[in-house]
């Protein structure tokens, strides 16, 4: 039976750049004519991705599929972890709700169920793809998690690969990441390290050199690559720490400015990504009454907890705020957990998300939503309406729960089977369940045009498609990576790996683990 020769990339600690390595690689290996696939066991995000037939997976492995030409499948992320508050996560199994449960209680329940799973996964991935591009999470090195681990160096073990480890320059102290690391692994999964990549590197990279030899003195291990940061990466992030380097301040250089809430729980921000690509827009995130001011136009993104953040926008006063910016001249967009805000009330009496029963929601539209066990995962295509204007629009749907007029409103989106959402006559309240809504290029337009002739600018048309702009994202991050990393070293490397390893197993040398599949 075929087995994809596979890669993995773990880090020295989160935000390393794993994901977007990852990333590049998938589209090298492509564009170098192997059949690819990415693959992370299991992945803990608010951001998802939903696959063609309805299914929940970490946003990343799905950008990973989309880096690497191929549609996304349950199978290249076999668990997902969503944390809902309350030292709880909502655990996703192949796509679909499992249970919630507690991290003591998934280490020590759910552990061999998990790895079945991943194993299986793996399986089926290797036999029908040439390459596998793992990723791992966090570090490799966390002692205090490694008995029971399930995305690591146990999932090297498992699918036989051999791992290259990444740094972050940029948050400084790469070299003690690195060398740290190596020196708190197994010696058996240290000898999996191939290499390092040093990421998010600015400046001359001559001045790096004595360090780069240095390391390479001390550890025997080789320098792969020193990969640039790369300004304006069009690759989806899906741990909202990214969301730190985003300032909450307006850009007075810039004619529309979009205020988004920080909700403490916020999920999918990636719906607000395409507008970080327009040339008259400034984004910006906040979480405090005098952080808000008089935006153009105000976003409430999804949430994982919407009763939970409800709260806090009450008990921060920006509820309060958001109803006296309302009565501006201004657009609001309510998105998933964030169109639920809009609503009277949200209730959860089977405590599906919160310990909380009910919360008063800003009543901006005349609805109650009412929590419910069964999750809505769908992708959909519809008409949006946007006064006399008639959209066609794509996006997806991940929500719990299901909201009800209480007196007459206008859709917003005409589906095939159905109406969905909310439009105020006078287009200034939205509310919605359709994740990518602003990545339709020509309702982002609309809405755009509507702000900037109310400010008496002129309108622009046109607008660079932004299913385009992630495309040649794709293409750029992978002729930057390939330009800063030694590619055909790596490839003897994974391929010298291979063998190696297959000679020890036919010798009966043994296999950590039992881990060879």
């Amino acid at each position: 039976m075929k087995k994809a020769i596979p890669l993995m990339i773990q880090g020295t600690h989160s935000d390393a750049g794993k994901s977007a390595i990852v990333t590049a690689l998938c589209r090298i290996f492509v564009q170098d004519g192997f059949k690819t696939a990415p693959f992370k066991s299991q992945n803990m995000a608010l951001n998802s991705y939903i696959t063609v037939d309805g299914k929940e997976i970490g946003r990343a492995q799905g950008v990973q599929a989309e880096a690497a030409r191929i549609l996304a499948t349950t199978d290249m992320n076999p668990i997902l972890i969503k944390p809902s508050g309350n030292y709880q996560s909502q655990i996703v199994v192949h796509g679909k709700p499992y249970k919630n449960m507690r991290a003591g209680e998934y280490r020590e329940d759910f552990f061999q169920q998990g790895l079945q799973l991943i194993r299986e996964s793996y399986q089926k991935l290797s036999a029908s793809y040439d390459r596998i591009v793992i990723e791992g999470a966090g570090s490799p090195a966390e002692i205090n998690l490694n008995d029971r681990e399930l995305v690591n160096m146990r999932v090297a073990q498992l699918s036989n690969a051999p791992v290259i480890l990444v740094g972050d320059i940029e948050k400084g102290g790469v070299f003690a990441s690195l060398v740290g690391t190596l020196q708190l692994l197994d010696p058996e999964d240290r000898e999996r390290i191939i290499g390092v990549i040093i990421n998010k590197f600015r400046g001359d990279v001559s001045l790096l050199q004595p360090g780069l030899t240095w390391f390479e003195e001390y550890t025997g291990v080789p320098i792969l690559g020193v990969v640039p940061y790369i300004d304006d990466l069009l690759i989806e992030a899906e741990d909202s720490v990214v969301l730190n380097k985003y300032s909450s301040k307006v850009d007075a250089s810039k004619e529309i400015d979009i205020a988004v809430i920080r909700h403490p729980m916020i999920s999918n921000f990636t719906d607000i990504d395409p507008f970080f690509e327009e040339p008259d827009c400034h984004v910006r995130f906040v979480k405090n009454v005098g952080e808000l001011g008089e935006p153009d136009l105000l976003i409430l993104p999804g949430s994982k907890n919407t009763i939970e953040d409800m709260m806090s926008l009450h008990q921060t006063g920006l509820a309060n705020r958001i109803l006296d910016v309302a009565e501006k001249d201004m657009i609001i967009v309510g998105i998933c957990g964030g169109y639920q805000m809009l609503g009277n009330s949200i209730e959860d009496t089977h405590g599906i998300e919160s310990s909380f029963s009910q919360v008063e929601g800003l009543g901006l539209i005349p609805m109650k939503t009412l929590m419910t066990p069964n999750k809505t995962t769908i992708r959909s295509e519809g008409i949006a309406s946007f006064g006399d204007d008639r959209i066609p629009v794509i996006g997806y749907e991940i929500h719990m729960g299901e909201s009800y007029f209480e007196k007459e409103c206008s859709n917003f989106i005409k589906l095939s089977n159905r109406m969905e959402g909310s439009i105020s006559v006078d287009k200034r309240i939205i509310g919605t369940y359709f994740h990518g809504i602003f990545h339709n290029d020509l309702f982002r337009e609309a809405i755009l045009n509507e702000i900037r002739v109310k400010k008496g600018l002129e309108p622009i048309c046109n607008r660079a498609s932004f299913t385009q702009k992630r495309e040649d994202g794709f293409d750029l991050l992978a002729k930057v990576v390939r330009e800063n990393i030694q590619l055909e070293r790596i490839y003897t490397l994974i391929t010298d790996f291979q063998k190696e390893r297959t000679n020890n197993y036919t010798m009966g040398k043994g296999i950590k683990n039992g881990s060879y599949l």
